[in-house]
């Protein structure tokens, strides 16, 4: 419901009725909150109803009515009913004479139980000498059955899924028991990882332990995030980490039937219907759709049938089906999607893509950033808006940021997040930024901004982001883990994930004869001197570096030595 601006000083009243075919129809009475000059103080509350899902959280919204003449505080205490809905953050706000009228956020959890109980609770929302407010929040319960209620945010109240396999080889490493025990992602990047071996766990083997895990982590959830990653034409513009799966050679049917299928038959299996099972869908695919169908063959050749959108399709619509099972799309960064050029048309894919699924955009939870990737989630000492004087150049004209609009990835994610939704996804989206590699410590990372006048020297002596170019991709020197796997870190992002297990190769520095697929790509030659993807730049990669998904020792202790916030 909305209230139309006017000049009176009344509180108009207003009745709506609600009704649809086959049920009882309702009235409901709204009251306007008049803003004009004699509007009587009071809190305004949206909605006044909220729906928690158990082991995550719900949100509402207070702000004043009226400018006061002094701050205002605001509370929110929890009242009678199920006690295992609580207030998480927000149950003290102030509202000052400038920030009336911006809603602040309550955020309200429900904690993990045993019963088969929908709880609900009352909250009063107060301040001195002001009508107090309610609100009735409502828990979704996920237990007593084998189809645990969807969440809308499968990493809120959870723990994080440990793969043993990269624990072990992180906690042999000197000083890498301090992250050893941090949830990374596991990737099926062919056919055969599906089935294990003797070196690398099976998808139910990672399951059966997650599972095992669970058990042992008291009432909560625990997510496990999988990262399906064997398109037909995989990587289209890369070598690095092509795939065993080719169009012309009935890629397509075969990632049906011996990829997709028998993933989504495991994960169906109810021994593990209480784990929220987070699907990384096809990392590097759309995207290459946006910007690389003019330069390579394989490219044009995914955009069409049998190709990404049909594969990325079909993962969804077998992958979705399932309760638990959560998907996310790839979608890039900043410096691969961030332009004009790029951004709306990579908006319009998208959506496009998954509108044609079966459930449509509901068929998504949310996009991820940054997969596998160095850009910084925030650049602490400039902004998209900042200029250098004398002459107010903005930075968008250094060499660095290149006319993009955005300079981090949390300020891309966001901005996509909101185009997304504009475009048609629905509005609890979210989304998700790999922090595994983008922490850029240690002695190079500036402690401010430059004081230059000149843009270049003045973003590039600024930004924490040190590699040469911002299209390096392959095992870049100088880099360091990230901020670590945190649920709810800002407005619209469900988390930052290590996706990427630090330690593992983004692609061999030379030609390495392997049955994987995957061939020696440049990109990773510490001598190359690059090409017009980056700038002609040197390719800023690490020497020794052994094929892509391999342990690679020397970048886990210099991703460790740099770590940002910095690893004890």
């Amino acid at each position: 419901m909305a209230a139309a601006q006017d000049a009176d000083t009344t509180a108009g009243t207003a009745a709506f009725s609600v009704g649809g075919t086959g049920v009882t129809g309702v009235t409901v009475n709204a009251t306007e909150v008049d803003d004009d000059a004699t509007v009587e103080q009071s809190i305004v509350v949206t909605p006044t109803s909220v729906t928690v899902p158990e082991g995550s959280t719900g949100t509402f919204t207070a702000r004043l009515a009226a400018q006061p003449s002094s701050s205002v505080t605001v509370t929110t205490t929890a009242g009678s009913g199920d006690s295992n809905l609580t207030v998480s953050s927000g149950a003290s706000l102030t509202f000052t004479t400038s920030n009336w009228n911006t809603p602040q956020t309550v955020t309200l959890a429900a904690a993990q139980d045993t019963d088969t109980t929908n709880g609900s609770r009352t909250f009063t929302v107060a301040s001195t000498g002001l009508t107090s407010r309610t609100v009735t929040a409502t828990e979704a319960d996920d237990d007593g059955g084998p189809n645990p209620t969807h969440v809308e945010n499968p990493y809120a109240g959870a723990t994080g899924y440990v793969n043993p396999n990269w624990s072990a080889k992180a906690a042999a490493e000197p000083g890498g028991s301090a992250v050893a025990n941090t949830s990374t992602a596991v990737w099926l990047d062919r056919i055969a990882a599906i089935a294990g071996s003797s070196s690398a766990m099976s998808l139910r083997a990672h399951l059966d332990e997650a599972v095992r895990q669970d058990a042992a982590n008291g009432s909560a959830p625990l997510t496990i995030q999988i990262v399906i990653y064997n398109l037909p034409n995989r990587d289209c513009s890369a070598l690095a980490s092509n795939g065993e799966l080719l169009i012309a050679q009935d890629g397509f049917n075969r990632y049906k039937s011996e990829y997709i299928d028998p993933i989504a038959a495991i994960m169906r299996d109810s021994a593990y219907a209480n784990l929220r099972i987070v699907t990384i869908i096809e990392p590097d695919s759309l995207p290459n759709l946006v910007t690389n169908i003019n330069s390579f063959e394989k490219c044009r050749e995914a955009n069409g049938a049998g190709g990404y959108r049909d594969g990325v399709r079909y993962a969804l619509n077998q992958l979705h089906a399932i309760p638990n099972v959560y998907t996310y799309i790839d979608a890039a960064h900043h410096a691969w999607l961030g332009w004009d050029s790029n951004f709306q048309p990579s908006v319009n894919l998208f959506y496009e893509t998954v509108a044609g699924a079966t459930a449509g955009v509901d068929s998504v939870d949310g996009f991820i950033v940054n997969t596998a990737n160095y850009s910084a989630t925030t650049e602490p000492h400039f902004t998209i808006n900042t200029t250098v004087p004398p002459n107010n150049t903005s930075i968008r004209q250094s060499k660095w940021v290149d006319w993009n609009w955005y300079v981090d990835e949390q300020s891309f994610a966001i901005a996509l997040r909101n185009a997304l939704i504009a475009k048609g996804f629905r509005s609890g989206l979210g989304m998700l930024i790999d922090t595994s590699r983008n922490g850029w410590g240690g002695s190079a990372r500036p402690s401010g901004p430059s004081t230059s006048t000149n843009v270049d020297e003045f973003v590039n002596q600024s930004r924490v982001d040190r590699r040469i170019h911002a299209g390096n991709w392959c095992n870049q020197s100088g880099a360091g883990m990230g901020t670590r796997p945190t649920a709810s870190p800002a407005a619209g992002l469900d988390a930052y994930v290590w996706i990427k297990p630090p330690g593992e190769s983004d692609g061999a520095s030379r030609d390495i004869p392997n049955d994987e697929g995957k061939k020696f790509d440049r990109m990773c030659d510490p001598t190359y001197t690059g090409n017009s993807l980056n700038g002609n730049n040197m390719s800023g990669a690490k020497a020794d570096a052994p094929l892509s998904g391999q342990w690679f020792s020397a970048q886990f202790r210099e991703l460790l030595a740099n770590a940002y916030p910095p690893i004890n």
